[in-house]
């Protein structure tokens, strides 16, 4: 752990000697990526170099121990010694935590699509549901929710919602809410009374950039159509309605929110471009997967990771096996219990790999 400790440490300082370089500063990218590597990497280096002036300290206290003290200053030494070596046990487990691999997305915004699944009206009208957690979840942290697109249903709910959250460290939360939602409770439309169950599913793109994928125009189809409202009813007599398909991959994207055809190809470029880079992302960490199985899964859209019971006012998430008996306070947006306890799960998981690879 050390030498890699000290190997970062040395990238830090040859950083700032590079973004000090008059060839780096002149050359705006280059410049932009060093400066992002730097400050990826700075806590790790401070925590390191804060470490090696805790052993140092305990070194030298150890050394004073060994000399001839009165009563007092014994005393004062073994305090200082004890509250060093404290600090030394902690350093390190947050040396390992930092140590763990950094998920390239983490700080990038997120397009997230929800759409009903098995369950009709009731699995549109729990994607309506989900659609307001998360735009409460994002309100509560300051990011900003822009609805790309919606196909609303006559009953409040969507058979499908794509919004772009913009903020710093969306990806990196809202990762974990990649999956199948199940909710079980008595529908709205039910005169009977009956528990029903039905999914929604959601989808979470990081936002990728031009720099990110290279998508040439020759490998865009594209075509223009009139928009339609719920039930199909023509909204717009012009041809404003735009889709998208990426040819290498059969990824298609259409966009009918806005009037403007220009601007609907440009939401619709957003995400694609998001699509085409989640699927290259994902079939790079098939291989990764096949050899350490994550405990808490981001990348299989099928698998039912959660439950909202009704009900029962219960949540269970089942990737960890947390059960929280507070579902009206997670469908106000109420997130940060869950999520920070997959975290940690994560986290976990990872530094347990990272200390078997050791």
């Amino acid at each position: 752990m050390y030498d890699r400790l000290q190997a970062v440490e040395n990238r830090y300082d040859e950083l700032n000697e590079l973004l000090s370089d008059p060839d780096v500063v002149s050359d705006a990218k280059r410049l932009r990526d060093l400066s992002k590597e730097q400050s990826s990497i700075a806590e790790t280096v401070e925590t390191y170099r804060h470490y090696k002036e805790v052993t140092a300290g305990i070194s030298d206290t150890k050394e004073l121990l060994a000399e001839k003290l009165d009563d007092d200053m014994r005393e004062m030494a073994k305090e200082e010694l004890s509250e060093l070596q404290t600090e030394k046990t902690e350093l390190e487990e947050k040396m390992k935590l930092l140590l763990v691999p950094k998920d390239p997305n983490d700080e990038k915004n997120v397009i997230m699509e929800i759409r009903g699944a098995a369950g009709g009206d009731e699995a549109a009208l729990f994607a309506g549901d989900l659609f307001r957690m998360y735009s409460r979840y994002a309100e509560s942290r300051g990011w900003k929710v822009e609805v790309m697109d919606a196909s609303p249903t006559g009953i409040g709910g969507y058979k499908e919602v794509i919004v772009m959250i913009n903020g710093d460290g969306a990806f990196s939360r809202l990762k974990y809410e990649n999956g199948a939602h199940r909710v079980q409770r008595v529908p709205e439309t039910e005169s009977g009374g009956r528990i029903h169950t039905s999914t929604a599913t959601v989808a979470i793109l990081p936002e990728a950039e031009d720099v990110e994928i290279d998508i040439q125009d020759k490998d865009i189809r594209t075509d223009t159509f009139a928009s339609t409202g719920a039930g199909g009813q023509s909204v717009n007599t012009t041809m404003s309605a735009v889709r998208l398909t990426h040819i290498p991959t059969g990824i298609v994207v259409s966009m009918q929110d806005e009037r403007s055809q220009i601007k609907n190809k440009e939401k619709a470029m957003k995400v694609l471009r998001a699509r085409v880079y989640d699927k290259f992302e994902r079939e790079a960490r098939e291989e990764y997967d096949a050899n350490r199985k994550s405990a808490v899964g981001t990348g299989d859209r099928s698998e039912r990771i959660r439950t909202y019971n009704y009900p029962q006012n219960r949540v269970t998430d089942h990737r960890i096996g947390l059960t929280l008996q507070k579902l009206d306070q997670i469908m106000e947006g109420k997130l940060d219990e869950i999520i920070d306890a997959l975290i940690l799960e994560d986290q976990t998981s990872k530094l347990e790999h990272l200390n078997d690879v050791e």
